[in-house]
């Protein structure tokens, strides 16, 4: 806990109103933002009356969704729809998202009809798609319009400076033709045509894509703003940095929770309450449960060659734990190259050429290193087993890695849920088949 939150939670405690505001003038509204949600809900209410409006406003903007639900159900007056009010149309989105219904379609309904328009709008896309996160806000400019002119409308638009730094260029049909950055614009000459100072290339995505790859999109191409347009390309929003950042940063807490065994929480850490942690990972280890019965069968099965040589269960734990963390290994990367736009599945042949020299090189290394000592303890027959085994684990766990998550992009299953514990539960059955079918050729069982 750092010296910030603890002098704020002991001023509160202390109920030091005076103190706490010179805290609260000390510290800038990203700071206030997250060492607010660390006071208890009554105390983040009295906390956040203190401050002067556009810093309430500003510090309510840094908060979380779930975050922000939690301060209107503690302030509950009619502060709470100022706020609402007044933040983005999609944070309004986000926030409904978050919100039990009748309390959202109360907020909703005392919200200005233009207001209400822009959120009922963004909520009628699908959930996880570009048009749902998108801000209706913008100004669209023309190509025939001169410097001048577009200038006038951007100034009579109203909107905030970082609403306006690029502008969508549109034609009568509101479709769009191109994107003209605000610096652009201001530096030429006035009588000088819009068209004229159009991008060479123009991004844009439909309000049904998966919001990733729009905010993908944002990121590669280094986009301040990225146009959203309908099915017929007219254009009905843009996609700012800022939000598809904070897409990225959900889609990745997402993929690191799977990729760990854990169903995504929805929520930060600190307001998931035990059964809330408990029931999502439940799920998953009851899944591994029931997957890791076939290693179980599979020892059942080679029952007899351990009797017959029982120093082969001496080696299980390296050989299985070396597949699956070989396996994983592969996975992780290959789901990251997936994640960042690297890799395709028309790449899957590519992938798996490349993984499985890479797996044959790890099982030789790891097989050169330990038939050596495996060979001054148990003699040249085991050595010769164990290397074998590490080879053909290695080059097959690498394989599996590797293919597995572009074949579930493929089938539209995020391909986190093919990751590590799956990856490791899945080469521990076939690697125990493949350590005992060499077992059983070398030693003569």
């Amino acid at each position: 806990m750092t010296q910030e939150t603890i002098e704020l939670t002991e001023l509160v405690a202390a109920h030091d109103l005076e103190a706490v505001n010179d805290w609260l003038a000390d510290n800038g509204a990203l700071d206030i933002a997250e060492e607010l949600p660390r006071l208890e809900p009554t105390d983040q209410a009295v906390v956040f009356r203190l401050l002067p409006k556009d810093r309430a406003m500003a510090v309510f903007e840094a908060l979380d969704p779930v975050d922000q639900q939690q301060l209107i159900d503690a302030l509950a007056d009619e502060s709470v729809y100022e706020l609402f009010l007044h933040i983005d149309a999609d944070d309004r989105a986000r926030l409904l998202d978050e919100m039990p219904a009748t309390v959202a379609n109360r907020l909703l309904a005392n919200l200005p009809g233009y207001a209400r328009d822009n959120t009922n709008r963004l909520l009628g896309y699908p959930e996880e798609s570009a048009g749902r996160t998108m801000s209706p806000r913008y100004v669209n400019v023309r190509a025939g319009q001169t410097a001048a002119d577009a200038l006038a409308k951007v100034r009579r638009a109203g909107l905030r400076p970082r609403e306006v730094l690029v502008l969508p260029v549109t034609d009568d049909q509101r479709k769009l033709v191109g994107v003209v950055d605000l610096p652009d614009l201001v530096t030429a000459g006035t009588g000088t045509r819009v068209g004229e100072l159009v991008r060479p290339e123009t991004y844009s995505v439909r309000v049904d894509e998966d919001r990733e790859v729009a905010a993908r999109l944002v990121q590669e191409a280094d986009l301040v703003a990225l146009p959203v347009v309908d099915t017929e390309d007219r254009l009905v929003g843009v996609l700012t940095v800022d939000d598809a950042m904070e897409v990225i940063e959900e889609e990745e807490t997402e993929d690191i929770q799977r990729s760990g065994g854990v169903e995504p929480l929805g929520l930060p850490y600190l307001h998931a309450g035990v059964l809330h942690l408990a029931r999502k990972r439940a799920v998953w280890l009851l899944v591994l449960i029931l997957a890791a019965v076939a290693t179980v069968n599979v020892l059942e099965a080679f029952e007899d060659t351990l009797e017959a040589v029982v120093a082969l269960a001496l080696f299980i734990p390296l050989l299985i734990d070396t597949g699956g963390n070989s396996g994983s290994q592969a996975a992780t990367v290959v789901i990251r190259a997936m994640a960042v736009g690297e890799v395709q599945f028309r790449d899957l042949p590519r992938i798996l050429h490349r993984e499985l020299r890479v797996g044959l090189l790890l099982g030789l290394m790891l097989g050169a290193v330990g038939f050596p000592i495996v060979w001054v303890f148990y003699g040249i027959e085991f050595a010769i087993v164990i290397s074998a085994t590490l080879l053909v684990i290695c080059t097959w766990a690498s394989f599996a890695g590797g293919m597995l998550p572009v074949l579930a992009r493929r089938f539209n299953i995020d391909p986190a849920v093919v990751s590590a514990p799956v990856i490791t539960t899945l080469v521990d059955a076939t690697g125990l088949i493949i350590y005992f079918l060499i077992a059983r050729a070398v030693l003569g069982i």
